[in-house]
């Protein structure tokens, strides 16, 4: 199937031949349903906090963290094309939908309206606003990612973009005890000189006004977690000069980027899931509550894999107790066989178990936008435990999985925080803790044929489908993500 000039090429992406195989397999049996057992509620499998438990996990997270390296990880990567489809909509018919009507009614009320403001024709014209708005020689919004739009004005004048707003909240919750920042963000190769002098430009004014250091870095998609396209035929599909045509993986394939960084704790948060500052407390009290959460979770974690390395067998007691830790602290049930096994054989499993990356993710209850679910899932060994996962990822074929998709009460706006170091301090390698039979096949198109994409599922899906999960309901006021141009229209972003 792939010839020496194909195999060079992926060679030089870093993808290996069997790799490239498997994803060939993919396409012509699909990936393997996930096997939901049923909908994570507030009551069966996510934590609800009471204001007591909220502030002493909050008072927790300010004591560890004195202690602990803390990141801010931010997908950052993609264009803010979308954001913008009725305007582009607009350009090229030329009819004006209500959305569109909204926009130009209101528009000096957008942040980015005191830069748009000079550039704009005298005519009022409402195509060349359109045009000044989207295109080159403008603000060229609708080739930029969404981290370098302006989207929230204050009082006194001052505009902030969407990076800026990360670093002002970083500091809120993401400071070190040393007085340092450290933020990371996954960007396109062709915008991240533009992050770079955004972030020159900016950082200085908020490390005066925080009292803070910013340590920010930046990385890209890598090329080996691309994944070749195919035809209807399921063969590779081609360009123009026979070389393979690859797709890219997905939020998934970002888990090689996480792994890379170095730190006890790592925040995960979308980049258009910010607000101004006047409405930041939410968030930030939040934050340090599902930080403590898992800090306190993780000290226990920690007391038991002591105890299951250094004694030789746990009496039934031990076991049991640990166990019951499992079951009500970390929503994870053993094997139904896990009775019948030898006790070196229960030791063995429990420490595996309990050896593994932890999360905790912020669910909010559904109110119709789109995103991940919380549910009990069927694992391959047979414990069930809880997961994130999407519907491309559940046959929804089946009437039985339909129902408990239909009885999903809350979804998953990524607020993650993740603990990923071992008991010894050293970090996990998170590659080891994602299900690779998890993904799902797209269908695109390029010039006019049809193309079959291969994608993983979010960061926080297949690929963190192995780690120790604890959900935490958290208000629907943390989650305000700019889907289209005239959600910064909304009460949460003025």
């Amino acid at each position: 199937m792939f010839s020496s000039k194909d195999l060079i090429q992926l060679s030089a992406r870093g993808i290996t031949r069997e790799a490239a195989e498997q994803q060939m397999v993919y396409f012509r049996t699909g990936f393997p349903p996930l096997k939901i057992d049923r909908a994570a509620t507030v009551e069966d499998g996510i934590r609800r906090l009471s204001a007591g438990e909220v502030q002493a996990f909050g008072a927790v997270f300010d004591e560890k963290r004195k202690s602990r390296k803390l990141l801010k990880f931010v997908p950052a990567s993609g264009a803010a094309t979308r954001m913008f489809k009725d305007l582009y909509e607009f350009l090229s018919s030329g009819r004006e939908s209500a959305p569109v009507r909204e926009v130009f009614d209101r528009l000096s009320e957008f942040a980015f309206y005191s830069v748009l403001k000079p550039l704009l024709s005298r005519d009022g014209d409402r195509m060349r606003t359109a045009e000044t708005i989207l295109l080159a020689g403008g603000l060229n919004y609708g080739s930029l990612p969404k981290g370098m739009l302006l989207f929230h004005a204050y009082p006194d004048g001052e505009v902030r973009t969407v990076i800026e707003e990360h670093l002002a909240e970083g500091a809120e919750y993401a400071c070190c005890g040393d007085g340092e920042v450290h933020l990371h963000f996954t960007v396109s190769s062709e915008h991240q000189a533009g992050f770079e002098a955004l972030v020159r430009e900016k950082v200085g004014k908020y490390a005066e006004r925080y009292g803070v250091n910013y340590h920010v870095g930046f990385s890209q998609q890598k090329p080996s977690t691309d994944t070749i396209a195919a035809g209807k035929d399921n063969h590779p599909m081609r360009n123009g000069d026979g070389s393979l045509l690859f797709r890219p993986g997905g939020h998934g394939a970002l888990l090689e980027n996480l792994n890379e960084q170095y730190a006890d704790l790592i925040f995960i948060k979308n980049i258009d899931n910010v607000v101004p500052d006047h409405l930041k407390s939410v968030t930030v009290t939040y934050k340090k509550a599902l930080a403590g959460l898992l800090l306190h979770l993780q000290d226990t974690v920690f007391d038991y894999v002591r105890k299951l390395r250094s004694t030789p067998t746990l009496d039934g007691a031990t076991t049991a107790e640990i166990r019951s830790f499992l079951s009500k602290e970390l929503a994870f049930h053993v094997p139904a066989d896990f009775e019948a096994r030898s006790p070196e054989a229960q030791q063995a499993y429990l420490l595996q178990v309990l050896n593994r990356p932890i999360r905790v993710c912020g669910m909010v209850k559904n109110e119709g936008e789109p995103g991940g679910g919380p549910f009990w899932v069927n694992n391959a060994d047979g414990s069930v435990s809880l997961q994130i996962a999407e519907s491309s990822q559940i046959d929804m074929n089946d009437a039985g999985q339909r129902a408990i998709v239909a009885k999903s009460t809350h979804f998953n706006p990524v607020d993650l925080v993740c603990a990923v170091k071992d008991a010894d301090g050293n970090p996990f390698n998170l590659l080891e803790y994602r299900d690779p039979d998890t993904g799902f096949i797209s269908v695109k198109s390029k010039d006019g044929a049809e193309v079959k994409a291969q994608e993983l599922p979010g960061l926080w899906n297949g690929t963190m489908a192995r780690w120790n999960t604890v959900f935490a309901e958290v208000p629907v006021e943390t989650f305000n993500p700019v889907k289209t141009l005239n959600d910064l229209l909304r009460p949460q972003h003025r």
